[in-house]
């Protein structure tokens, strides 16, 4: 194993579908702990290595709900060296108006960026580029990662350019969804048979944020 992920769950607004996702791609190499919005205990995340917060749908009153009894305690963790992974929805909560982890750095909607491939917002297969390898990624309202990434590491882009997944310091941060599993292709008339399975991607890139 090589090491210890606190996964936060609240179905839909960080969904136990993409929670499932990440940890059959990780379980393997981690172990995981599961918090929800309701308080926990005062070392809970003592023993872990990295807090991780999965994709879903929310806004900022969600956020403000859903973290009231955790956003000081994830920001000290954070602040003392300890690694957060967001994806979609996660990646979202580092921004400015939720824990705000990064000055010159935000994640906004990709839709809404110039030359996206996608104007609106539901499940889409897009194209992507990870370290060199062109690959296909399940696609829902994630974000685009934008600002000052001259200190960053972008390990993925969308076709426009922009960063789809960034390590910065100890922070990650994903757009889309390399966790996504096949029956989530299935709920998709148009995205059936267009699977692809991109959990070695999320495994590597979780391997460089914790190790």
């Amino acid at each position: 194993m090589n090491g210890r992920i606190a996964l936060f769950l609240h179905q839909p607004s960080c969904s136990v579908q993409s929670g499932n996702g990440i940890i059959n791609a990780l379980s393997d190499h981690y172990t995981f702990k599961i918090f929800t919005r309701h308080q926990v205990e005062d070392d809970f995340f003592d023993n872990v290595d990295c807090i991780c917060v999965p994709g879903g749908i929310g806004d900022a009153d969600t956020y403000d709900r859903l973290m009231i009894n955790h956003q000081e305690t994830i920001r000290n963790f954070v602040a003392k060296g300890g690694k957060y992974l967001g994806i979609c929805m996660g990646a979202y909560w580092t921004g400015q108006y939720y824990f705000n982890f990064l000055k010159d750095i935000d994640c906004v909607q990709y839709i809404k960026r110039p030359g996206a491939l996608a104007r609106r917002p539901h499940a889409k297969n897009l194209t992507v580029q990870w370290q060199g390898s062109k690959t296909k990624m399940f696609f829902y309202d994630g974000c685009a990662i934008v600002g000052d990434l001259s200190r960053s590491n972008i390990y993925a882009t969308y076709t426009n350019g922009d960063a789809m997944a960034v390590i910065h310091k100890n922070i990650g941060m994903i757009g889309c969804h390399p966790e996504a599993e096949p029956h989530w292709y299935q709920e998709y008339s148009w995205l059936r048979s267009k699977y692809q399975n991109n959990k070695n991607f999320l495994l590597n890139f979780v391997n460089d944020l914790v190790l």
